[in-house]
């Protein structure tokens, strides 16, 4: 039997056909726009994912027996804001996880309604690219359109919906709204009343695994597979990367390097920062997890390339950068094009390089944009150890990890070996193996994680170069507060 991931991501979705043993059989790729009509706004068009995923899909199958197609998982980009009327028609693009209009609605949350508050009902607090708040910001800024809302949801649930008709969603995902009681797994009704939005508006929750329904019999026509595929609720991309990656169960730990940066950390018990510098969710594999996200990880580094260097080749930008220059650039960057998550949640925060002087050169440039992103990771790291987390070691996955210049330089801020896996497909092979378990190939996720995950390769931490990045890191932590009181001037 086949199965089919999804990975509906920031700038395309990545489509995998697997096989019953995780054999990646083909890919296929479909980029879609984003948009960005004010400074700091970030949102798409969910009618562009339809199209991909329904023209994807056939081209996935060309050259296989699509009858053999079994079920179909999806990972997503979190948080974003779907919304349809009761005609099932978009009422205005989705208002994505990286967009940063909410500041003041994110203010009357923390601070009206408390933080103390937020974190009983949702075991989280308000971060500007979290759900509830772009509902108070619809409300108060588009009341026509938010009084016509029918049905709320994620974007990869809208896919769900496309393919079955069923308004879902995963308590993965649903952490990430600001709107789940996390620790019960239940809709907070106190926190939809402060939003303004009912019960019925809201998706029926599943675990990631779940079946929620089979594929309409006119869509399964279009995309030439069987009408009673399977569709489970998938995940939200970083816990459905985590689940590819084999970071499920106990204390495991995963390294995201995409568009955005997420630590993921493991848990079969619900636990939370007191400080909620990291967040408190749920996991696809039934338990829970911490989660720093940073908003600007390797789309930092594609930034720098493609639009101040006019270039595309990365590799190239990084042969300059030999082993001895690692741990002695005189050039820092702080990652914040987007604004900050994780863990300082600061949306006035901006990218800066600081210490250039006229012998600068275009490679200390690059690689102080990698640097910047690893000791920004670390950040989250730093926050985990002084809850009492061991993290000896940790997957890493992702676009930027295919660099190994990269690569080195994050085990050696970490201080830990970095696991690299066989098969690294990130949030659409995460969303193959719950569809496998939701099709009964695997009776568990950690049963699918242990058969199908293999790492290939480890980098270890070289001593005398943590040592140096120990010193370089401790610089870096204190460029961040300097500027705080600045950033805010600078809108």
């Amino acid at each position: 039997m086949y199965y089919i991931g999804i990975d509906l991501g920031t700038s395309a979705v990545k489509l995998l056909l697997v096989d019953e043993n995780g054999g990646i059989l083909n890919t296929v790729t479909r980029e879609y726009p984003l948009e960005f009509p004010k400074p700091g706004w970030s949102q798409q068009n969910p009618e562009d994912w339809k199209r991909a995923v329904l023209e994807g899909v056939p081209q996935l199958l060309q050259g296989f027996d699509g009858a053999k197609v079994a079920g179909i998982g999806c990972g997503g980009q979190m948080h974003g804001l779907v919304v349809l009327d009761e005609q099932d028609s978009v009422i205005r693009p989705a208002i994505l996880w990286n967009d940063g209009r909410t500041a003041a609605q994110v203010d009357y949350l923390n601070g009206t309604v408390g933080k103390e508050t937020l974190a009983r009902l949702t075991a989280n607090i308000a971060f500007a690219g979290f759900t509830a708040p772009k509902l108070l910001w619809m409300r108060e800024n588009e009341p026509e359109n938010f009084s016509r809302i029918k049905k709320i949801m994620l974007p990869k649930d809208y896919i769900n919906y496309i393919l079955t008709g069923v308004h879902c969603c995963d308590y993965s995902d649903a952490s990430g709204m600001l709107l789940l009681d996390v620790e019960h797994k239940r809709w907070s009704e106190e926190m939809l009343s402060i939003c303004g939005v009912t019960l019925e508006q809201m998706p029926r929750l599943y675990e990631s695994y779940q079946v929620v329904g089979t594929v309409k019999p006119e869509v399964a026509a279009g995309l030439g597979i069987p009408s009673g595929t399977k569709v489970v609720a998938g995940a939200g991309d970083n816990a459905a990367a985590a689940v590819g990656t084999g970071v499920v169960g106990e204390g495991g730990c995963n390294i995201s390097l995409g568009t955005s940066g997420t630590v993921f950390i493991s848990s079969k018990k619900f636990g939370m920062d007191p400080n909620n510098a990291l967040h408190a969710f749920a996991h696809a594999d039934g338990g829970w997890h911490l989660m720093g996200c940073m908003l600007s990880a390797a789309s930092c580094n594609k930034w720098l390339c493609d639009d101040i260097l006019k270039t595309t080749d990365y590799a190239a930008e990084q042969r300059d950068i030999t082993p001895e220059k690692l741990g002695r650039n005189h050039v820092y960057f702080l990652p914040y094009l987007m604004g900050e998550r994780s863990p300082i949640n600061d949306t006035n925060a901006r990218g800066t390089f600081i210490g250039m002087t006229m012998d600068t050169s275009r490679s200390d440039l690059v690689q102080a944009v990698l640097e910047g992103v690893a000791f920004a990771i670390r950040d989250s790291f730093e926050v985990a150890r002084s809850l009492g987390l061991e993290i000896p070691s940790t997957k890493i996955c992702g676009g930027g990890s295919k660099s190994p210049l990269w690569r080195t330089i994050f085990a050696n801020v970490l201080g830990i070996p970095l696991e690299l896996l066989k098969t690294e497909q990130g949030p659409g092979y995460g969303g193959a193996m719950l569809a496998m378990v939701g099709c009964g190939q695997y009776e568990s996720v950690q049963a699918a994680a242990d058969a199908l995950v293999e790492v290939a390769d480890r980098v270890e931490p070289d001593p005398e170069l943590t040592a140096r990045y120990e010193a370089r890191y401790q610089q870096f932590r204190k460029i961040y507060p300097a500027l705080r009181q600045v950033f805010p001037q600078l809108r």
